[in-house]
């Protein structure tokens, strides 16, 4: 009987094949701002595709969906695992995507993060009934009581966000949308205050609404 092995020992091997197979692999040329689609593919599934699908559909809510989002938003928030020279920490702290995010040269993120930009999305669905409502009010108008925009000022009235801008959030599963808006509101997710500043004045009631609402858009 074969017993289970520790998720830290998982992780570590996880890298290390990864780690082989990215030193195996061809340079996707010295162009960073250029996109290599076979080495996007490639990336993807051999790095990116146990958490997140090899056509970016996560097929666990813990994982967000990366399918069809804008290149330039995942180009950043790989960017932002990296630390940066003289910084102690990264924007956006995570270990296990810090391990990967760092294995990556500018022109393999570029890549990978157009192969994903380019697939079809399957999108995730609403399915709290009883906060709809208030999903679709705080989504549409804000709280104005407290200070806190429209989602779909910057987001759009369908999610689909603004390339460089804004982040497309439609379909985006309930669960995950709702954790990045609690890390934002306790400081664990540190790259954008404007999103720091809006989650801290959101109650989780108000939290989970908006995330499902957001889960159904179209």
């Amino acid at each position: 009987m074969h017993r289970a092995r520790p998720f830290a020992a998982v992780v570590a091997s996880t890298f290390v094949l990864v780690g082989s197979a990215l030193a195996q692999a061809p340079a996707a040329g010295n162009d960073p701002g250029r996109a290599d689609p076979k080495r996007g593919a490639q990336l993807a599934q051999e790095v990116c595709a146990a958490c997140h699908g090899a056509d970016g559909n996560s097929g666990t809510p813990a994982n967000p969906k990366l399918a069809a989002q804008h290149v330039d938003y995942l180009v950043k928030q790989l960017a932002n695992f990296k630390v940066k020279p003289g910084a102690k920490e990264a924007e956006r702290v995570n270990a296990i995507m810090a391990g990967f995010a760092a294995m990556l040269s500018d022109a393999d993120v570029r890549s990978v993060s157009a192969h994903y930009a380019a697939q079809a999305l399957k999108p995730a669905a609403a399915r709290n009934k009883e906060l709809v409502e208030l999903g679709q009010h705080i989504y549409r108008g804000g709280i104005a009581a407290k200070g806190v925009p429209a989602c779909a000022g910057c987001h759009g009235p369908s999610g689909a966000g603004i390339p460089a801008l804004y982040p497309r959030l439609h379909g985006q599963y309930a669960e995950y949308t709702e954790s990045q808006l609690v890390a934002f509101r306790q400081g664990e997710r540190g790259n954008s205050a404007q999103m720091t500043t809006i989650a801290e004045r959101l109650s989780d009631r108000e939290i989970k609404a908006v995330s499902d609402y957001i889960a159904g858009l179209r």
